[in-house]
């Protein structure tokens, strides 16, 4: 078994910016036929592109049969778009909770339905990207913490009824250095502040959290299912070791 994915063909929801865009990187760099996704064009050297709102179910299914009638097969998808812009949980209206929920948790859910069609008969695997928001407070992102929990409810309850022909498993990821790291830590210094609460010193790159993707996609991962992977650099430092008056000793 290796991590090489030669001639998989392999679709990235949201694959042109940010995390989505090292994951993109990553699965070329392990030999795949990338295809990604989003509202708007964008160029992604190497890797062809669909527009889709993957919210709208017509168009994930042409999504979908654009790439098997381009490609011949679907082996693997990334279910990758998402996100959130801040907002207090009692100012924000209800439209824009539910936006949150359909494109963080309703979306993959179309998506992978879509794949499983294709991939029922022939094998594949499904990758969801998830969040250490999902598994903590998420204060000012609440419906998008709250999406990402029921995302990985949904990565283990596909992985039941979709075994064993279709993988399905999912990544928590934590804090990721990407071009709109200021829009959510502020200046350098801001973010420098916010590396120093990582167990590792620093953010994630994007290309990092592609390599655990492709990990979850390959032959590597076979018998890997259900399962969500925590990719986070060892979490925060608890608040309570700064806020201690003790040296931590024990007797």
């Amino acid at each position: 078994m290796e991590l090489s994915l030669d001639g998989s063909v392999v679709l990235v929801t949201g694959g042109v910016r940010g995390v989505g865009l090292g994951i993109t990187r990553a699965f070329l760099s392990a030999g795949a036929v990338v295809v990604t996704c989003a509202r708007r064009p964008a160029e992604v050297p190497g890797a062809a592109f669909v527009p889709c709102d993957v919210r709208d179910a017509d168009q994930v299914s042409a999504l979908v049969a654009s790439v098997v009638d381009r490609f011949g097969r679907l082996d693997v998808v990334v279910n990758n778009a998402g996100g959130a812009p801040f907002a207090w949980a009692d100012q924000a209206s209800p439209r824009f909770h539910q936006k949150i929920v359909e494109l963080n948790l309703l979306a993959p859910l179309l998506v992978s339905q879509a794949a499983y069609g294709v991939m029922r008969g022939t094998g594949g695997s499904i990758v969801m990207v998830s969040s250490v928001s999902g598994r903590r407070p998420s204060p000012g992102t609440a419906a998008y913490g709250a999406a990402k929990a029921g995302l990985d409810n949904l990565t283990a309850s596909l992985a039941v009824e979709w075994a064993p022909r279709v993988r399905v498993n999912s990544l928590a990821v934590g804090m990721v250095r990407t071009e709109q790291s200021h829009l959510h830590y502020g200046s350098a210094e801001g973010i420098a502040a916010v590396e120093r609460t990582v167990p590792l010193g620093r953010l994630a790159t994007p290309d990092e959290v592609g390599a655990c993707a492709v990990f979850l996609a390959s032959p590597l991962a076979s018998y890997v299912t259900g399962a969500t992977l925590v990719v986070h650099g060892g979490g925060e430092v608890p608040a309570f070791l700064g806020a201690a008056d003790t040296d931590g000793g024990s007797s």
